[in-house]
């Protein structure tokens, strides 16, 4: 029998950048030396309400009445897990004019950079990779599939984590999914000073989301699989 492996492909910046924008419920707009926060996104995301493009190649007027706008999005895990902000988003441009929340949903941004912060670091990600990049299919589903499985059916986590390796000792307090994305599912293991978050993956990308069920039903067969063998992760 093939051991079940702990390597997994985690999703790119652009990706998960992409995401984030599909995902968000709201935004922070910083134009014109105002904030204003955007909520409500209706389930269209950040993306529903400016529309990117390449910077505009005019001169004169029109390039000199251009106004300086940043988009700031919080990611956060939708499960109870400790420090649940998972990354920060931030996407810088230029709008004709100020920012104007009756127009929302129908602004033209001419992109500038988008920048991921997380726990890894900061990545820089330009309009050609997301423009490139498909969205995961779990994107907008994440939230609603992560809070099911701990509300209705914690007994899959401790399955799991019979998957972890090396195997959490017994100074764990508690483990749950943080994040889910079309290459695994991510566990968050706390501990009474820290904690340590731990991918596992599917054996497939998911490409639809119907299939991430089956592919979380693959992981819980491999876990029963593993005790009972006595087969271990590498």
């Amino acid at each position: 029998m093939r051991p079940f492996s702990n390597r997994a492909t985690p999703p790119t910046a652009a990706e998960r950048v992409r995401s984030i924008l599909a995902a968000a419920h709201s935004m922070t707009v910083v134009s014109d030396g105002l904030h204003t926060e955007v909520r409500r996104l209706d389930g269209a995301g950040a993306m529903g309400h400016f529309h990117l493009h390449a910077p505009f190649e005019g001169t004169g007027a029109q390039t000199e009445t251009r106004v300086p706008v940043r988009l700031e999005l919080t990611d956060i895990a939708p499960t109870p897990v400790r420090d649940r902000v998972r990354a920060r988003v931030m996407v810088t441009g230029l709008l004709a004019a100020p920012y104007d929340t009756e127009s929302a949903k129908s602004t033209c941004m001419e992109f500038g950079q988008a920048v991921l912060e997380d726990a890894q670091g900061r990545a820089y990600v330009t309009l050609q990779a997301l423009e490139a990049t498909e969205l995961d299919p779990i994107a907008t589903s994440e939230a609603g599939m992560l809070t099911h499985l701990v509300d209705d059916h914690s007994d899959i986590v401790p399955l799991l984590l019979r998957l972890v390796r090396p195997h959490p000792d017994n100074g764990i307090l508690r483990a749950l999914p943080v994040a889910m994305d079309r290459y695994g599912v991510t566990l968050r293991l706390e501990y009474p000073r820290t904690h340590r978050d731990v991918r596992l993956p599917f054996k497939t990308p998911v490409t639809d989301i119907d299939q991430a069920g089956p592919q979380i039903h693959a992981l819980l067969a491999t876990a029963r699989r593993l005790a009972h063998t006595g087969h271990l992760p590498t």
